[in-house]
């Protein structure tokens, strides 16, 4: 079976829920975190790795792996698998998000999207069609719709036409995908508006995908606003189908979501932080730069098991990253996502024991920043 979700258990006193997703190349569970490999890879990290640290479905991107190397050389490679060495399952963006991030740079039409390269400033036209055929040379079990993503703030007028061609071109979408290795999954827009994100939802539903991103969140809203609308959303979705929340990846704000029923996520954040000298710890995140590190001679993180943890000081990686040596960008990158992949496991745990929100409570308590 190519794609499959089982539904195992919902906390009594939440929405949080553990399942189970099969797919061509391995099963998930949920809820799941799912690194950022945007061109066909984690930066600074090998797949080896990943498999170590818990990584169970890497993400990539349809935009930047069709402006290069090209979708037609990844499927000549025999697929994103064997491109990347990758033989776990893999999810792709449709890279209507990248697009719409463009601005000035795009000219969006009821057929597709115009839009000049980041890459050579060479043109590009769009189609639903187009994304699902990029996608399905690029082979991921897992891709996602085009659609199109609206800014933060946007006129409700704007919101809802963007959210009506979104419904349009997930129908052109699932009509041209023949590919019965992977699961096509819809996208429900609607900004921070209640009635477009229910208007969104339940057309989108009806449309019948084996899963549903939600989209448009986290772009500079306030969370308490992003929260709310999210569960409103929620409660449009089908049960028996996986619900990922894209582009979301603070830890907080996972757990956040998944008390509200999420099973899926990614962002770039946790790994681009550790790029830039951050990790997180138990007690909240912590700057590897700061003088205070100079002679600590403890690990990241005292409550942490992980590789980094049980080899290396504060002083020695912060001492690595002043001096500009590129195993600390590899060191931390690999603490965060131990970070992630293990609060995951936890809350997998404590959702089968029906304690999520004591476990959430627990973590926020300690988490302070």
């Amino acid at each position: 079976m190519a794609f499959d979700f089982e539904l195992k258990h919902k906390d009594k006193k939440c929405g949080a829920r553990v399942g189970k997703i099969v797919t061509a190349h391995g099963v998930i569970d949920t809820p799941v975190f799912m690194p950022v490999g945007t061109r066909a890879v984690v930066k600074t990290m090998s797949p080896d790795e990943l498999k170590e640290i818990g990584a169970q479905i890497i993400l990539s991107n349809a935009y930047h792996l069709y402006l290069r190397p090209g979708h037609e050389l990844i499927k000549e490679a025999g697929g994103l698998h064997k491109f990347m060495n990758w033989d776990g399952p893999t999810l792709t963006d449709s890279g209507g998000f990248q697009v719409f991030s463009l601005g000035a740079t795009l000219k969006v039409t009821d057929e597709g999207v115009n839009f000049k390269s980041i890459i050579d400033g060479s043109s590009h036209f769009l189609t639903p069609e187009m994304a699902v055929k990029i996608q399905n040379d690029i082979g991921a079990d897992i891709i996602m719709v085009l659609d199109e993503c609206p800014p933060y703030p946007a006129e409700h007028k704007h919101v809802k036409e963007a959210v009506e061609r979104s419904l349009q071109w997930a129908k052109r979408c699932k009509k041209s995908h023949q590919s019965g290795k992977q699961a096509l999954f819809g996208i429900i827009q609607g900004g921070i508006h209640n009635d477009l994100r229910k208007y969104s939802a339940q057309n989108t539903v009806e449309i019948d995908f084996p899963g549903y991103g939600i989209g448009g969140f986290s772009v500079g809203e306030p969370h308490d606003i992003m929260f709310d609308v999210l569960e409103d959303t929620v409660s449009y979705l089908p049960e028996d189908k996986p619900r990922y929340l894209m582009g979301v990846g603070n830890p907080t704000s996972i757990l956040e979501a998944i008390g509200l029923g999420i099973d899926m996520f990614d962002c770039a954040l946790p790994t681009r932080v550790a790029r830039n000298g951050t990790v997180f710890i138990s007690t909240g995140k912590l700057n590897i730069k700061n003088a205070s590190h100079e002679r600590d001679f403890g690990p990241l993180d005292s409550n942490c098991n992980c590789f980094v943890c049980k080899n290396f000081s504060r002083a020695y990686l912060r001492h690595l990253f002043k001096v500009g040596e590129i195993l600390t960008l590899r060191l931390l990158t690999w603490h965060n996502l131990h970070f992630i992949f293990n609060l995951m496991s936890e809350a997998r745990v404590a959702i089968q024991k029906d304690s999520f929100l004591n476990f959430k409570a627990s973590f926020e308590k300690q988490y302070r920043n």
